[in-house]
């Protein structure tokens, strides 16, 4: 293993690829279903219902996943605060991707009638598991082991995670939609990128398995200040902490699947943009989204991880009511702009994170309380809002009522991070 020659500990370098890898890994394989839910899945799974019923049960099992995510960041942030944060971090990614795979693989209904859609369900909550107990283990390898002064950069690498899965993912579909005739994507082709998974996960692995656990978690086991029930502890001392985080981190996830999840469906099925255009305008996004991660996590580390986290969710106040509007107008440079509008607002938010959730809990408990705090966030911000706007779309409000739905996300991440105190200059 690569180390400095100062102090033995793993190099930036190693702890950038063990702590990016995962997460890219893993959100590449949560982005594949959402995107596979926006496209083919109430077609594959629930072919006996209109239009709107089908993607409402398609959103519905890309949902199970974020109920399950709270779970899994008990489960993992339990055995994480208890064992260790690395071998929690290849358990979560061997649940993941396995689980991935094997959607892959499912018959549909045509196959298996009733059962295929609920074997999907079952396979959508154990990847939600897996994905609960991913995050926290990357945010707190990077933080943990972080010099002074230097979290924000350090977590800047797993929150880079969800970008890189993103662009991945998105741009194994864009690249079947143009090999593919619609006949051959809907029967078999969406299948190939969850089947892909298997060697991502096989290299995720390989760069986990070389790292060291990290010095803020021995230095606790070798003091003896393991909790028993980190989770009992956790609701005990800081059960606040951890419902402010989720309100904190809601906006962040509603901008990113407003933007993905629900505007690919949106502007494919009722404003009849091309599949590839609205996949190659939500690969820029992410770039733009990107940018706003790296930014902001380093500029944390110097204003302090509030202020940016504020500036950055008022920001998304103010978008959620510009965003539809530049929808609607069907212009495809107008469409890229909303959608890299808000995902740029999501990086500036979802930058600081990998540093401020960590930092809020104490070493005893901190992967169960920065797990859970980020999961619930996920339930709030990721699993509702598709659903909302899908109903909102049909109930006749408009999108200006999506638009208006989102600003109010913000406003509640707002209040919460008002409520919660600066963390950049605290030890862990």
């Amino acid at each position: 293993m690569k180390v400095s020659p100062q102090t033995g500990a793993p190099s930036r370098s190693r702890i950038a690829a063990a702590s990016l890898i995962g997460t890219a890994i893993e959100f590449y394989d949560f982005y594949i279903y959402g995107t596979a839910a926006a496209l083919v899945l109430n077609t594959a799974f629930f072919p006996d219902m209109d239009d709107v019923a089908g993607d409402l049960a398609a959103f519905s099992t890309f949902a199970v996943a974020f109920i399950s995510r709270p779970l899994g960041s008990a489960l993992f942030g339990h055995w994480g605060d208890r064992i260790g944060r690395k071998s929690m971090l290849v358990v979560s990614l061997l649940v993941m991707g396995l689980s991935t795979v094997l959607i892959g693989l499912l018959p549909g209904y045509a196959a298996l009638g009733v059962i295929a859609p609920f074997l999907l369900v079952l396979l959508r909550f154990t990847q939600g598991i897996g994905l609960g107990g991913e995050w926290g283990g990357a945010a707190l390898l990077a933080t943990e082991h972080a010099p002074p002064g230097k979290r924000g950069l350090y977590a800047m690498f797993p929150q880079l995670g969800p970008s890189a899965g993103f662009i991945v993912a998105n741009g194994m579909f864009l690249i079947l939609g143009e090999v593919l005739s619609d006949g051959q994507f809907d029967s078999w082709g969406w299948r190939l990128p969850f089947v892909a998974s298997l060697l991502l996960v096989i290299v995720g692995l390989y760069v986990r398995l070389k790292i060291s656990e990290t010095p803020v978690f021995q230095a606790a086991m070798d003091q003896h200040r393991i909790a028993r029930v980190p989770f009992a502890g956790l609701m005990k001392h800081q059960w606040r902490r951890v419902l402010l985080g989720a309100g904190a981190m809601t906006i962040a996830y509603t901008l990113f699947y407003t933007a993905t999840t629900y505007c690919l469906a949106y502007g494919t099925d009722t404003l009849k943009i091309p599949k590839t255009t609205m996949l190659a305008l939500s690969m820029v996004g992410v770039v733009f989204m990107a940018a706003g991660t790296v930014a902001s996590a380093m500029v944390s580390d110097r204003l302090g991880r509030r202020r940016t986290l504020i500036t950055g969710t008022i920001g998304a106040v103010v978008w959620g009511l510009v965003m539809f509007p530049l929808m609607e107008t069907r212009n495809t440079f107008l469409v890229g702009l909303a959608l890299a509008g808000a995902l740029a607002l999501m990086g500036l938010v979802f930058g600081p994170m990998g540093a401020f959730l960590p930092e809020l809990f104490k070493t005893e408990y901190r992967y169960s309380g920065s797990s859970v705090a980020y999961s619930l966030g996920g339930v709030l911000g990721g699993a509702v809002p598709p659903l909302v706007a899908t109903s909102l779309q049909a109930s006749g409000l408009g999108v200006m009522g999506i638009g208006g739905y989102v600003s109010a996300m913000a406003i509640l991440s707002l209040l919460c991070l008002l409520a919660l105190p600066e963390t950049g200059d605290r030890t862990l």
